[in-house]
């Protein structure tokens, strides 16, 4: 064995020190969350759609190029293509929303929307104390007048 093999083997390097092995794959975390299976569903469709219709508007510009016969058939399908690829790429927002429709928005504790109805809410709460013991009070009190 020399040097190289006894390294990547894992042995102590000559001056006794050993090398740290790497590992092969090291995981990160997502910075997204994954999409929601319809929604990467139509997405993947929008894409494939779009790139076919890319490659048809390629070939009926070649085509026009050229002068070939097959040059206005694939205009007016690229036309077509390009009407859709737009409807797909529409189905992709559509399905995203009644996706987050139906399934709601995570919504971060942090939020500022968040705190400022908390406080709302305990401001009429607290009102809502304050009316109710008012009202025992002088109901309490109403019975009970002086006699003098």
């Amino acid at each position: 064995m020399d040097t190289e093999e006894r390294r990547s083997a894992g042995a102590p390097a000559e001056g006794g020190t050993r090398i740290p092995r790497q590992p092969l794959w090291v995981e990160e975390h997502a910075g997204r969350r994954r999409m929601p299976d319809p929604v990467r569903t139509s997405a993947v469709r929008a894409v494939l759609i779009m790139s076919l219709t890319i490659i048809q508007a390629m070939v009926a510009f070649l085509a026009t190029l050229t002068g070939s016969w097959l040059a206005f058939p694939m205009v007016m399908s690229s036309v077509g293509s390009t009407v859709v690829a737009t409807w797909s790429v529409l189905d992709v927002w559509v399905t995203r929303q009644v996706w987050n429709q139906r399934h709601g928005v995570v919504s971060m504790p942090s939020s500022s929307a968040r705190k400022l109805r908390r406080e709302r809410r305990a401001a009429r709460r607290a009102a809502r104390a304050e009316d109710r013991e008012a009202a025992r009070i002088r109901r309490r009190g109403a019975g009970n007048l002086s006699r003098a």
